[in-house]
C-alpha cells in the first residue's frame, strides 16, 4: 500500500518495530482457495513468526519527501518529452520538411508554429510550445532544489556518483536518492538483483527454466543504470570497445545488459568503500 508512511512514522516514534510487506512477493505466495483478511492476516503472521515474510524497504522518513520530489519531477519530464515528441510528429502528419535542431533547447524552438498554414495545426504545435515552456521553468526549480538537497543529505555518495563517466546531475539523484544506504545490500548480487541488472534462473533437477521476476525489483534504478551505460560508452572508449567484442558472442542486447551489470557493480563498491571511479580497474574487475 502507499499509504505506509504515517504508520512507519507513528512506529518509530513509540519505537514499536515495523514490517513492511513485500507486495509482489506476498501474491506470489497466496495460494489458497479461499482468501479473505483473517486468512491473510494469519498467513502474515505465520510468515513473520517463521522469519519466512518477503519483506520491502521502508524508506526513512528524513529523504523520503525528496526522493517523492525526484519521481514527481521524472514524471514531469516524461509529458515534456510526449510535447515535443507530438511536435515531431504533426510535422510527419501534414508533410512538412523534418525538424533539422533538436527542439529541446528553447533557441531552437522559435518559428516551429508558424511553419503550418493551417490554423488549427498551428493552434495545436502552439499549445505543445507552452507546456514545453511551462515544464522547463518547472523542471529548472526543481532540480535546483534536490541538488541543494543531495548536497545536504548525502555529498560524499552524491560525488562519488558524478565521477562516473556518463552518470551526469539527474541520474546521480536518481541512484542516490533510489538506493539510500548501499550498506542495507550484503553482498553486491543482492544490489544487482534489487536494480533489475541481473535475471532470477529458474531451474530443477539443474535443469534451466526460465527466468522470472522481472516486475520485482526498483524500476527508476533500472532506469538509470540503463541510461548511464549508454552515456558511458560515448565518454569511456574501452567500454563501447568491449560491448563490440562481448557482441559478437552473446549479441548486441546481452551484451548491453552485462555492461549495465558490471557498472552497477561498481557503483555498489564505490559507495560501499567510498572510492572514486577509476577507468582502469572497471573493466577489470
Amino acid at each position: 500500500m502507499f499509504t505506509w508512511y504515517w504508520l512507519a512514522d507513528l512506529c518509530a516514534e513509540h519505537r514499536i518495530a515495523f514490517v513492511l510487506g513485500h507486495a509482489l512477493y506476498m501474491k506470489a505466495i497466496h495460494g489458497g482457495k479461499a482468501k479473505n483478511d483473517k486468512i491473510d492476516s494469519e498467513n502474515i503472521a505465520v510468515l513473520l513468526r517463521g522469519g519466512m515474510l518477503p519483506q520491502a524497504y521502508a524508506y526513512p522518513k528524513e529523504m523520503r519527501s525528496t526522493r517523492d520530489l525526484l519521481r514527481r519531477r521524472m514524471y514531469l519530464m516524461h509529458h515534456r518529452t510526449e510535447a515535443l515528441a507530438h511536435i515531431v510528429n504533426t510535422f510527419s502528419q501534414y508533410n512538412l520538411p523534418p525538424i533539422s535542431k533538436k527542439l529541446t533547447y528553447a533557441a531552437n524552438r522559435h518559428g516551429i508554429a508558424e511553419q503550418f498554414a493551417d490554423p488549427s495545426a498551428r493552434l495545436s504545435v502552439e499549445a505543445d510550445l507552452q507546456l514545453i515552456d511551462h515544464f522547463d521553468e518547472q523542471l529548472r526549480r526543481l532540480e535546483l532544489q534536490l541538488s541543494r538537497s543531495a548536497k545536504v543529505d548525502d555529498p560524499q555518495s552524491y560525488y562519488l556518483l558524478r565521477s562516473v563517466p556518463g552518470i551526469g546531475k539527474i541520474l546521480a539523484l536518481v541512484m542516490l536518492y533510489e538506493i539510500h544506504d548501499v550498506r542495507r545490500f550484503p553482498k553486491a548480487g543482492n544490489f544487482l538483483s534489487y536494480a533489475r541488472l541481473v535475471r532470477c534462473a529458474h531451474e530443477s533437477a539443474g535443469k534451466r527454466l526460465g527466468s522470472g521476476g522481472k516486475k520485482i525489483g526498483n524500476a527508476h534504478l533500472k532506469w538509470a543504470f540503463s541510461e548511464a551505460t549508454v552515456l558511458l560508452m560515448r565518454q569511456l572508449p574501452a567500454a563501447k570497445g568491449y560491448v563490440k567484442r562481448l557482441a559478437k558472442k552473446h549479441g548486441k542486447g546481452k551484451a548491453l545488459a552485462i555492461l549495465s551489470a558490471r557498472l552497477g557493480r561498481t557503483v555498489y563498491l564505490m559507495l560501499k568503500r567510498k572510492e572514486p571511479f577509476e577507468s582502469k580497474r572497471f573493466l577489470k574487475q
